[in-house]
């Protein structure tokens, strides 16, 4: 476990996030069914021949630069000996509600999508304790690692969730947030895409110590309203709470409720697609990005949810939206389950200060 020095009284935390992140997840529920994987250069994706990207990569292929949202025919040009397997998406989902199951026994679950989530133990006794179980539990009775992170906020518990992967267990002390990411690059710190990464760069701000101390007429000229973030973020400022019912405050959607209950994929894709443009559209009239896409389902026997993917940059392209949504969709609507409603939207958005093209997620 990598830990800043504890607090002098033990105890409970006025505020205590803790942020889950499967490790390598859809590679390694493959794995739970082919054991004989383990160990070799692995990717979960489409085929070289059919335009197909990574969805996730182990980390015997990461080691060897491949990542995900990279096209596979690249990937296999890094490592010609890799295996590519497609998803199971009935086992993923399957996995997935397995692991929330657990974490909802500890205390309200802000679900992000099928491999992350943030638990709030604010005011627990000895949330480093059960953060420490939570990991253990979850790889005991799902067979999967995961990655734990605890702190008082939302960003910092993110980061430190990502900071000794895999199967990691960070703990941030309250008051220790800036000194822990201090020696981070800039990049480390969510909302700080590769172009905003190099912008800073080019100001002499390559760590989150020297983002946090920049002076701030430079970045304000570079980034204008976001700079007050950027410095903010830098030092591990983040007041948002975890919402176990999803929000989407500031937000622009659409949705569409059928005629009669739905399971055909192509209709279900077509409408999702359409949804999209309109989305956009509304967006981009308004000259906004955003940072979250979002995907609501509604079954026919009415049981309804949201699953979301947040991004580092905005984006207003609807081919991007569309690619977030659908993967979404994927990963959360099982193969002949028929449909009431179906609705898309976009969340936290901003003027497009830190656009870029593309997006990462």
């Amino acid at each position: 476990m990598n830990e800043l020095p504890q607090q002098t009284a033990a105890g409970s935390w006025e505020r205590a996030i803790l942020h889950l992140d499967m490790d390598a997840f859809y590679v390694n529920v493959h794995i739970l069914d082919h054991p004989e994987d383990a160990g070799i250069p692995l990717v979960v994706g489409g085929q070289p021949d059919q335009r197909g990207v990574v969805a996730s990569a182990g980390y015997e292929a990461r080691a060897l630069g491949i990542r995900s949202a990279m096209p596979t025919s690249q990937a296999r040009r890094l490592c010609p000996q890799l295996k590519i397997v497609p998803a199971n998406w009935e086992r993923i989902r399957a996995c997935s509600r397995q692991v929330m199951t657990i974490l909802h026994e500890y205390g309200p679950v802000e679900q992000m999508s099928v491999d992350e989530a943030y638990i709030d133990l604010s005011n627990r006794m000895q949330p480093e304790m059960i953060a420490s179980q939570i990991r253990d539990r979850v790889k005991a009775e799902t067979g999967l690692p995961c990655s734990v992170g605890l702190a008082t906020s939302k960003l910092v518990a993110k980061v430190a969730s990502d900071f000794d992967k895999p199967e990691g267990f960070t703990v941030v002390q309250s008051g220790t947030e800036a000194a822990f990411l201090a020696p981070l690059a800039t990049r480390a710190i969510h909302g700080i895409g590769p172009r905003a990464a190099e912008k800073l760069a080019a100001m002499g701000i390559e760590t989150c110590a020297q983002l946090a101390a920049a002076d701030f007429a430079a970045l304000k000229q570079r980034f204008g309203n976001q700079a007050e973030s950027l410095r903010q973020r830098a030092q591990g400022i983040d007041n948002r709470e975890v919402h176990s019912e999803r929000e989407q405050a500031k937000s622009i959607s659409q949705e569409w409720t059928f005629n009669t209950d739905v399971n055909d994929p192509e209709v279900l894709i077509n409408q999702l697609k359409k949804m999209c443009d309109s989305v956009t559209k509304s967006m981009q009239k308004r000259k906004l990005v955003a940072h979250t896409v979002y995907v609501k389902f509604r079954w026919a026997d009415f049981t309804t949810f949201t699953r979301q993917k947040s991004l580092e940059v905005g984006i207003d392209q609807a081919e991007d939206i569309f690619r977030i949504a659908h993967t979404i969709w994927q990963e959360n609507w099982p193969s002949g389950q028929r449909m009431r409603l179906l609705g898309v939207g976009v969340s936290n958005l901003e003027e497009p200060t830190l656009r870029q093209l593309g997006f990462d997620f």
